[in-house]
């Protein structure tokens, strides 16, 4: 059997043997809006729950649009312009463009290039946000989980925000899209910290799929409803990070459709676990770095069985990364065990421990091989991951360690798919 993975810009194709009992849970192919843009421009104008964007804006506000870094594959250079038109009778000069970072490092001018388009860049102010400078934030109180909430000064204080993004199942919220344009788009690293703690990760709704009663998805909800939001524009893709589907209006009631949606077109049934899972991190832009594709190890392990294997494909052009202490908490444990016992010590709260609790919880339900063409070995290990050179060679001496009869699922798209088991 031959397929072909979302890896990089380019694809990965695979070869297995045509005796492998070999299952592909690929999403369910959605064919794109007709018009990508006139379907933006009717949804900000025939929005749901809300009056239309143009009527919620008076000329003199000072005007906030949040819209998704580089890590992921929102058509920002699609779905800002289309906010901008709809907001013509405002001057540019009382826009602002913020860059919702959360705690990734800031993008290159070439990369806002990239995503935004040169004429949006020339035309218009951009703030990054940095969760690292209090002097750049403001905190609204506490949360009902005890965090403090602490957001981007700037956009608070505008009269008017609106919120971009995609939405997609999520590993540990539920669902990406509305509030989390804000927590953790534009909060402060305490909020993140917070929110993204032990506790909060551990919890068993904390997971792809779930919104009601997932204490990560409610504290989202709740910082973003601090900022008093106007208006949300949040859009599904397909495979081919296609529009197929626009979800603008009313921050929760368009959110709450948009994720209805995509969850009757992303999330598989599967009968019964697999021996070996094979998936990617969904190709460009997703598949960055080591810390993002912890998403497609997650997607992967829904359906692994107790003592499997997951292969992930990731080109890691962004390496582990350097930025951030993703890297530096995994170097610092010698197994998936001590990765755990270290963020459940009390008090301890670090950057990217959320990434290596969920990546540790993985590893002891199955063993995970990471294929890249940009990493070492060396560089691999020290993420406690083990190499994997040729998915073909991983898979036989899999299947010689495990038996003939082994079971294999392949995720060709990664986390665009979501397999979950039937109870």
């Amino acid at each position: 059997m031959r397929f072909k993975l979302a890896y990089g810009k380019t694809g990965l194709t695979v070869e297995l043997p045509d005796e492998l009992d070999v299952t592909v849970v690929a999403p369910r192919y959605v064919p794109p809006v007709e018009d990508e843009r006139a379907a933006l421009l009717e949804a900000l104008a025939k929005p749901i729950d809300s009056p239309p964007l143009r009527d919620l804006v008076k000329p003199g506000d000072r005007v906030g649009i949040v819209f998704s870094d580089i890590t992921r594959p929102t058509p920002n250079h699609l779905v800002v312009p289309a906010v901008i038109h709809a907001l013509s009778h405002i001057p540019a000069r009382n826009v602002i463009l913020f860059d919702a970072l959360g705690t990734h490092r800031a993008n290159t001018e070439t990369e806002l290039r990239e995503m935004l388009g040169d004429e949006t860049v020339d035309c218009y102010r951009i703030v990054q946000n940095n969760a690292f400078d209090p002097a750049t934030q403001v905190c609204l109180g506490m949360s009902q989980y005890g965090h403090e909430i602490w957001v981007n000064r700037e956009f608070y204080e505008c009269e008017v925000k609106i919120l971009t993004g995609f939405i997609e199942p999520h590993f540990f919220a539920g669902f990406s899209g509305g509030g989390k344009a804000v927590m953790p788009g534009m909060a402060g690293q305490q909020s993140v910290l917070g929110n993204h703690d032990a506790t909060m990760i551990a919890h068993p709704n904390a997971t792809w799929g779930v919104l009601e009663n997932n204490p990560v998805q409610e504290e989202i909800r709740e910082v973003a409803s601090k900022v008093n939001p106007t208006f949300l524009l949040n859009v599904a893709l397909n495979r081919d990070k296609r529009i197929v589907g626009v979800f603008a209006g009313n921050v929760e009631s368009a959110h709450a459709l948009g994720c209805r949606f995509v969850k009757e077109h992303a999330m598989v049934a599967a009968e019964e676990p697999y021996d070996i899972v094979i998936t990617s991190n969904s190709g460009y832009p997703l598949d960055l770095n080591v810390y993002q594709s912890v998403k497609g190890m997650s997607a992967a392990a829904q359906i692994v069985r107790p003592g499997g294997a997951i292969i992930i494909a990731a080109s890691c052009w962004d390496g582990i990364p350097d930025h951030g202490l993703y890297g530096e908490l995994l170097r610092a444990c010698d197994s998936p065990q001590a990765v755990l016992e270290m963020v459940s010590r009390p008090g301890f709260s670090k950057q990217d421990q959320w990434q290596v609790q969920i990546q540790a919880q993985i590893q002891l339900k199955a063993d995970v091989y990471l294929y890249t063409d940009n990493l070492t070995d060396e560089q691999i290990y020290s993420t406690l991951l083990k190499p994997s050179r040729r998915i073909e060679e991983t898979v036989l001496d899999l299947v010689k360690r495990m038996g003939k009869d082994v079971r294999i699922c392949v995720l060709p798209e990664g986390p665009q798919t979501i397999p979950y088991l039937q109870s």
